[in-house]
């Protein structure tokens, strides 16, 4: 089998000839910038400048020569877009590493802190002397609160949270474009590799609102006003879904899998009763995962972290094919469990080692044995691409990365 296949077919629960990695083919399986460097340094490998994709989460670009070093089977679309040295601008990382950002990205220093800014200025996030990440300064409907407003400008104000307000490669131009640059790039990734293809969509429903509200009063809501909540997520639906029509009659031909975006859970369980999820997220989910299906040959997949053991059947009534990270530290998370009760009816997208206390902490033996009992529970009869438990941080030494990768197979 080539990447492509192998992912395939552990997507249709067919046992692969090796068991599929997936490493940075998607915002939350990549790896921290400063990480990264060191990992190329660990590894001995010709010196690259290091180049920052995602800027809110300080994420790195892997480049091919760690993919294949690895036996990575998975890339993001995105990979096929800024492909010239005038495409990106010098930064410096947090630890004083340099490293290279899109150049459309607009950052400003004051004082000791970096701030994001949009393209017109609007402040969207800050970054303060000592953090590793940008965090969200602008909650643009924060003070005008849902209890009576009619939701007609929401598509306007999205651009205005760090999230939505910060595109990642590929996102940053429209897919309307009239020169076809978007499917273009993407026709030519397809055309050079035979790695499955992830294309990042998004379509959040329920984290959205909590970027444009903040978290706790957007949970609150939830409570209070049941009707409203209706009309937002219908609201977030229409703008969802004609983004999603012409995302795919620009990329649907040259990407396998569409992911999709919505944490839904937290370390104890979901951040919403089942019956929320009912009646608020399932029915959007589902018309959402059906289009994408009617208008590509994809497999859908959802980013969503937590313990959201309690929705997994309702997510695979909606049509979903795979779910990332699989957060194995959280309540009901288990991953003999989980495997057991629906390995059989999605694609358990990660879980393969955990990023909180082993990767960071334990030596590379230890780290080798729990990545072996991870797969050997999660691997059989196809169902299971490995990734790490999201995004390799800051701190994690880079001999514990190798460890984890050469484990694997």
């Amino acid at each position: 089998m080539n990447s492509r296949q192998r992912v395939l077919a552990a997507l249709n629960h067919e046992q692969p000839d090796k068991v599929p990695i997936d490493f940075s083919g998607h915002r939350s399986s990549g790896i921290a910038a400063i990480a990264y460097a060191r990992l190329r340094k660990h590894l001995a490998l010709v010196d690259k400048p290091v180049r920052v994709y995602d800027m809110v989460q300080q994420l790195a670009i892997v480049d091919d020569d760690v993919l294949d070093l690895f036996g990575v089977d998975v890339i993001e679309m995105g990979r096929g877009f800024l492909l010239d040295d005038a495409d990106w601008k010098d930064w410096v990382l947090p630890d004083g590493t340099p490293c290279r950002i899109p150049c459309y990205i607009n950052v400003e220093k004051r004082g000791p802190d970096w701030y994001l800014l949009a393209a017109n200025g609007f402040e969207l996030g800050v970054q303060k002397k000592g953090c590793l990440y940008f965090e969200q300064t602008s909650f643009p409907l924060m003070d005008r609160g849902i209890s009576d407003d009619d939701f007609s400008d929401l598509e306007d104000v999205l651009a205005k949270t760090i999230w939505s307000g910060t595109p990642h490669p590929g996102a940053h131009i429209s897919p309307e474009d009239p020169d076809g640059a978007m499917a273009a790039a993407a026709k030519a990734l397809r055309d050079s590799t035979d790695r499955a293809i992830v294309g990042l969509f998004g379509g959040n429903l329920f984290e959205l609102p909590q970027w444009l509200y903040r978290m706790d009063n957007y949970l609150t809501y939830m409570a209070l006003y049941p009707d409203q909540l209706m009309k937002l997520t219908e609201k977030l639906y229409s703008i969802h879904i004609k983004n999603l029509e012409k995302w795919l009659a620009a990329v649907g031909p040259y990407i396998d899998v569409i992911l999709f975006g919505d944490d839904l859970g937290g370390q104890n369980g979901p951040l919403m009763s089942p019956e929320m999820y009912h009646r608020y997220f399932k029915p959007y989910h589902a018309k959402m995962f059906k289009r994408a299906k009617e208008l590509a040959d994809v497999k859908v997949q959802l980013h969503c972290c937590g313990g959201v053991r309690p929705l997994l059947g309702d997510l695979i009534e909606a049509g979903l094919d795979a779910i990332n990270p699989v957060q194995i530290t959280c309540r009901g998370m288990d991953a003999k469990e989980i495997k057991t009760e629906f390995g059989k009816d999605i694609t358990f997208w990660g879980g393969g080692c955990d990023t909180r206390d082993i990767l960071p902490n334990a030596t590379p033996q230890q780290i080798a044995e729990h990545v072996k009992q991870q797969v050997e529970i999660l691997n059989p009869g196809g169902g299971f691409i490995f990734q790490q438990v999201h995004n390799i941080l800051a701190n994690v030494p880079p001999e514990n990365i190798t460890a984890m990768f050469k484990a694997v197979r």
